[in-house]
C-alpha cells in the first residue's frame, strides 16, 4: 500500500465532502428569505441518501465488472461484498478500495444536489429526497459507470473527462433542465423580484466550493503526483480567469461589476476546468477560463428567451461550462500533459460524443422521475388548475409565511417612505435574475424579526 497516495485520496475525500454545505451554503443565500432554509435541506439530504445507496448498490452499478455494452456494472459488490480494508487498487503500491470508494462517493453526493438549484422554490422536500433516490440509481451510476469504469464504452472511446465534466456537471445540468420542464415556472417568474437575500452566505458557499474543488480535481489524480498538482494549479488559474471573464462581460453588457456575478464566475471556471485541467497547460486554463467565464455570463441570460425556469443558473453554470471544458480539452490538450498523446481532429470529436449520449440519456430518463417531484409538490382544485400547496412555507420554515410588505404588490400609502436597506449586501444592477426580495423588508426599510435571523 501507498500511505502517502492514501492519505492524499483520504484527504482529497474530505475536501469534496465540505462542497456540499457549501452549495448549501452558495444557493441559500441566492434565494429569497423564506426559501433559504428549504434550499439548504435540498442539498445537505443528498449527504444522506446517497451514502445509503452507494453502500447497498450505487458502488457496485458504477465500478462493479460491466453487465455487456459497457452500460452498467454487475452486482458483484452489493453492499461493498468483496471490499475491506486490505484490497488494494492497482497491486501493492495502489491505495485502499474503500479509500477509492469513499473519495468517489462524495462525486455521487455532490451531483443531485448541484440540480436543486434550478428547482428552488417550487419543490416539495419529501418529493424531492424521493427525486434524489431515483435520479442517482437510474442516471447518475450508469453514466458513471460509462466515463470512469474501464468497461465503460465512453472510457473504451477514450472521452477525455479527468474529474466529472461529463458525469457531473452536464449530467446535472441536462437533469436540471428537464426537472425544471416537467415541473414548469414558479409563481411570479419573470414578474415578481427574487433577488439574493445574503449575498455575504454566497461568497461563503462559492469560497467553501473554490477549497473543495481542489480535492475534487486534483485528487482525481489517485496519487500525490506531478498530474495532481498540475490539476491543482489549473484549477486556480482557470477559475481566477473565469471569474475575470464573467465581470468584464457583465460591465460590457450591464454596465456595472457585481458580487454574484464574481462569484458565478468562479464556480464557471471552476466546473469548465474540471474535464480538462490534467490535459492542459497554464495557459490554456486561462483561456478556458475566460471563456467559460463570459460564454455562461451570457448562457444564464437565455432562459427569459426560451422560456424555462432555472432558478439559480445550474443549466448556465454547469450544463454551459461543463460542454465548454469538455469540448476546449480538444483545441487545447497537451502532448505530454496528462500522461498521454492526443490527435487533434480526434480529442474534439471524443469530447463531443461525451456531451451528446451524457446530455441526451439524462434527459431521456429523467422525465418519469421528475414526474414524481412534481407530483408531490403540487395538487389540482376544480376549475383552479394547479397551484402550490398553501402551507409550503410554514412546512419549511417552521411557520406560516407572515403577511406581505404592502410595498410587496406595489402598494404604497399615503406618507410612507421606503428606503432599501445597505445590510442585505445587494449589488444593484445583478448580473442574472436574483433580485432582492422585498417581501423580507417593512415599508420602513427594517427587516422583519422573524426573518431577521437569515441575514448576516
Amino acid at each position: 500500500m501507498n500511505g502517502a497516495d492514501t492519505a492524499f485520496v483520504l484527504i482529497s475525500a474530505a475536501l469534496v465532502m465540505l462542497m456540499t454545505p457549501g452549495l448549501a451554503f452558495f444557493y441559500g443565500g441566492m434565494v429569497r428569505v423564506k426559501s433559504a432554509l428549504n434550499m439548504l435541506m435540498m442539498s445537505l439530504i443528498s449527504m444522506g441518501i446517497v451514502a445509503i445507496l452507494w453502500v447497498l448498490y450505487g458502488y457496485s452499478l458504477t465500478f462493479g465488472g460491466d453487465i455487456g455494452g459497457g452500460l452498467l456494472g454487475n452486482f458483484d459488490h452489493i453492499g461493498l461484498k468483496g471490499i475491506d480494508p486490505t484490497t488494494l487498487t492497482g497491486g501493492d503500491e495502489g491505495i485502499p478500495v474503500i479509500a477509492f470508494a469513499l473519495f468517489q462517493l462524495m462525486f455521487a453526493t455532490l451531483t443531485p444536489a448541484l440540480m436543486s438549484g434550478a428547482l428552488a422554490d417550487r419543490v416539495k422536500f419529501s418529493a424531492w429526497a424521493l427525486f434524489i433516490a431515483l435520479w442517482v440509481t437510474v442516471v447518475y451510476f450508469p453514466v458513471a459507470h460509462w466515463v470512469w469504469q474501464e468497461d465503460g464504452w465512453l472510457y473504451q472511446l477514450d472521452v477525455i473527462d479527468f474529474a466529472g465534466g461529463t458525469a457531473v456537471h452536464i449530467n446535472a445540468g441536462v437533469g436540471a433542465l428537464a426537472a425544471v420542464l416537467v415541473v414548469g415556472k414558479r409563481i411570479g417568474f419573470k414578474k415578481d423580484p427574487m433577488r439574493p437575500h445574503n449575498l455575504p452566505l454566497v461568497v461563503l458557499g462559492a469560497a467553501l466550493l473554490w477549497f473543495g474543488w481542489f480535492g475534487f480535481n486534483a485528487g482525481s489524480a489517485l496519487a500525490a503526483d506531478g498530474t495532481a498538482a498540475n490539476m491543482a494549479f489549473n484549477t486556480q488559474v482557470a477559475t481566477g480567469a473565469a471569474m475575470l471573464g464573467w465581470l468584464i462581460y457583465e460591465r460590457i453588457r450591464h454596465g456595472a461589476f457585481t458580487t454574484l456575478g464574481a462569484a458565478s464566475g468562479a464556480i464557471a471556471g471552476l466546473v469548465a476546468i474540471t474535464p480538462s485541467g490534467a490535459h492542459v497547460n497554464a495557459f490554456g486554463a486561462i483561456l478556458i477560463g475566460l471563456v467559460a467565464g463570459a460564454l455562461c455570463s451570457w448562457a444564464v441570460s437565455l432562459k427569459y428567451k426560451l422560456g424555462y425556469d432555472d432558478s439559480l443558473d445550474v443549466v448556465g453554470v454547469h450544463l454551459v461550462g461543463g460542454v465548454i471544458g469538455t469540448l476546449l480539452v480538444g483545441v487545447l490538450a497537451v502532448d505530454g500533459v496528462g500522461g498521454g498523446a492526443y490527435a487533434p481532429s480526434a480529442r474534439l470529436t471524443l469530447g463531443g460524443a461525451g456531451v451528446d449520449f451524457t446530455g441526451g440519456t439524462g434527459a431521456g430518463v429523467l422525465g418519469p422521475a421528475v414526474a414524481v417531484a412534481r407530483a408531490g409538490d403540487v395538487h389540482t382544485r376544480p376549475g383552479r388548475g394547479r397551484r402550490p400547496i398553501p402551507k409550503a412555507h410554514s412546512l419549511v420554515l417552521g411557520r406560516r409565511e407572515q403577511p406581505s410588505s404592502p410595498m410587496r404588490h406595489g402598494k404604497h400609502r399615503p406618507g410612507m417612505a421606503f428606503k432599501r436597506p445597505t445590510s442585505l449586501g445587494i449589488d444593484d444592477p445583478v448580473s442574472h435574475d436574483q433580485h432582492t426580495d422585498d417581501s423580507a423588508v417593512e415599508s420602513n426599510g427594517k427587516v422583519r424579526g422573524n426573518d431577521a435571523i437569515l441575514l448576516v
